[in-house]
């Protein structure tokens, strides 16, 4: 079985964002929404991660995530998306050297 770490790269009241790692190498992203009782979340994972390894994380996510901080829920919703990362765009940050956004390709 998988070990995943998460890091919180934000929060508000009813949202979470976090990477996904596994053995120091960076395998997702996971963002979480709090919905009352329903929690929903889109994870996106790399292409060579298997459908075992996906439900490990998942499993993880509700064990580490959810049920650690006492997140009541009755239903937890996972849409999975699996490929590859193509880089960040951001409208105010400089990735390509000019003055203004753009996208960053990885």
């Amino acid at each position: 079985m998988a070990k995943f770490y998460f890091e919180r790269e934000v929060r508000t009241p009813f949202s979470e964002c976090y990477t996904v790692l596994e053995d120091e190498a960076d395998v997702g992203r996971l963002d979480i929404h709090f919905a009352d009782v329903i929690v929903h979340a889109t994870l996106t994972v790399i292409e060579s991660l298997t459908t075992e390894s996906i439900q490990d994380l998942i499993d993880a996510v509700d064990e580490e995530l959810l049920d650690a901080v006492g997140i009541l829920k009755q239903e937890f919703i996972v849409h999975v998306h699996q490929g590859r990362d193509l880089g960040v765009y951001s409208s105010t940050r400089d990735f390509d050297g000019t003055n203004g956004g753009g996208l960053l390709l990885n």
